[in-house]
């Protein structure tokens, strides 16, 4: 028989486990500094952030938290900064768990099954996590200095946007194999923000820090400048050419037939003397010379890749490319502009009659017609009255001396439209192109009267079409020569027929066009 004072201890007893529980409990779900938490990504996130709180006691940082640590396939890991309950595992994008309660040190959450459990995998190289971590007095002995060195090394930078006060570079390959203890080798500041350091052999993985705020888990190779703040690569230009700029002009909504502007230029650091060469997919379109720019006029649609290449002539090279895609207009709804001509050499002659001419497409709608309206704006606000024509041309008498505007709108039968301006320069040294005398090539060689001791050498130059300058070979300088021709550049002496590349008898944008496509050997 039980008695009272047995009920009364019993009951004691029961409440203490009870407490003893409660405690026991709340002590295995508070993470405190220096946990490692893991998670398991194997739901096809790739970057994984690990935010920590207790209610009322703050947080382990702003959302999203702190970036994890890949450690091995799918697996990530972070080192705790403080003493917290909770955890939200979230890829920074918008996706995330609910509002979990901390398992425990050495815990693994499964982001499939939504389970902890006791993670017995690669720990987190402890050089690699915390700055609480890497000012602890015992130096892990996976974070040795690799004795080996490799020539194919490369600096690395970070540009330091973020404002750090010290750059630090970490590069491992392993957990056996980095270029220093946590947080990795110091960087130097070369100048405008930018911190450098060379490894003494090539790693796979970096990371930057501050020794207290750090970047992701990078790939080498994806760039050479990391930024601290946007979290981006780019290239970080050392060579003794500076590139300035290189552009597309339209780079983008390009249609077979439209007038591509491909353009330009560096500095030498070295006070050299700097060409240019410009490729089309591999072809080169104007040849290593001081032209910095091309006009490219695709004929097929596809994807292109446009090369820059730059020699100095003190030896140095520099390159650059871009991409662009053109596509096909026959069944664009809405009009383009694709070209109006005069293009780029704005010269038009006071008192003459200069003509607008526009390569459009588009506009298959309806009727499929386009039509056209030209706004002419004189040096002194003066305005034409325009109205919608099907000319894909115009014609006005400049009367004054200075800078024209002409606003160029193409609309399609539903009324949509696009427009472009365009300016040009009047001026009366300009000259009126008037069509050379040619010489007439006989259909045979006339036999002289007298046999001549030694060969005679024909007063004519042989024809060859599209040889604008007339130096025996068809190339990118014959169509900027034809251009200036067009534009009615002075003192310009040529053969009109050589010129007139369509034989119909005017020179314009046109012959220009084909000739580009000659000289490409399209």
């Amino acid at each position: 028989m039980v008695t009272t004072k047995h009920k009364v201890l019993s009951l004691i007893l029961c409440i203490m486990l009870a407490v003893s529980a409660v405690c026991a409990g709340s002590m295995a779900v508070s993470a405190a500094t220096g946990d490692t938490v893991y998670v398991r990504a194997n739901n096809g996130w790739t970057n994984l952030y690990c935010y920590m709180w207790t209610d009322g006691a703050g947080n382990n940082a702003t959302w999203p938290g702190q970036a994890m640590t890949k450690v091995e396939d799918d697996v990530y890991a972070y080192t705790v900064s403080g003493d917290f309950k909770n955890v939200i595992f979230n890829n920074g994008s918008g996706k995330q768990t609910g509002n979990l309660t901390y398992a425990g040190n050495g815990q693994i959450y499964d982001l499939s099954t939504g389970k902890w459990s006791a993670y017995s995998g690669t720990t987190l190289p402890t050089q690699a996590t915390s700055a609480t971590q890497a000012t602890s007095s015992t130096k892990p002995t996976q974070a040795t200095q690799p004795s080996t060195s490799s020539g194919n090394a490369k600096p690395i930078y970070c540009l330091n946007d973020a404002g750090w006060s010290n750059v630090y570079c970490y590069m491992w390959n392993s957990t056996t194999d980095s270029n220093a203890a946590w947080p990795g080798k110091s960087m130097t500041e070369i100048g405008d923000n930018v911190w450098s350091y060379t490894p003494n052999k090539a790693y796979k993985n970096v990371i930057f820090s501050s020794g207290s705020n750090k970047s992701n888990d990078l790939t080498v190779g994806s760039g050479d400048l990391y930024n601290n703040k946007t979290n981006t690569w780019s290239v970080y230009d050392t060579s003794d050419i500076q590139v300035t700029s290189y552009k597309a002009d339209p780079s983008s909504t390009i249609y077979t037939g439209t007038a591509v502007t491909l353009s330009t230029t560096a500095n030498s650091l070295v006070n050299a003397t700097i060409s240019y060469q410009i490729s089309v997919n591999g072809k080169v379109v104007s040849p290593m010379s001081s032209t910095n720019s091309y006009v490219w006029t695709p004929s097929a649609v596809g994807e292109y890749t446009i090369k820059f290449e730059y020699s100095d002539t003190k030896g140095n090279t520099n390159e650059r490319s871009l991409t662009l895609t053109v596509a096909d207009d026959s069944t664009l709804v809405k009009p383009v502009i694709k070209n109006v001509t005069p293009f780029n050499l704005n010269f038009i002659k006071l008192n003459t009659k200069a003509t607008v001419k526009v390569l459009a497409g588009g506009g298959n709608t309806g009727t499929n017609l386009l039509f056209y309206k030209y706004v002419v704006t004189d040096p002194n606000g003066n305005k034409n009255i325009p109205y919608y024509t099907l000319n894909d041309s115009y014609s006005f008498v400049p009367t004054v001396k200075g800078t024209y505007t002409v606003e160029v709108y193409v609309e399609g039968s539903d009324n949509s439209k696009v427009s472009k301006t365009y300016t040009y320069t009047a001026d009366s040294n300009v000259p009126t192109t008037t069509q050379p005398t040619t010489s007439v090539i006989p259909t045979t060689t006339p036999k002289p009267t007298t046999q001549p001791t030694t060969s005679v050498q024909p007063t004519s130059t042989p024809f060859m079409l599209g040889d604008c300058n007339g130096d025996g070979i068809v190339n990118v300088n014959d169509v900027t020569y034809l251009q200036m021709i067009i534009a009615e550049y002075s003192g310009m002496t040529y053969d009109f027929k050589t010129c007139d590349v369509d034989g119909n008898g005017v020179l314009d944008v046109i012959d220009a066009t084909m000739l580009q496509k000659m000289a490409a050997g399209q």
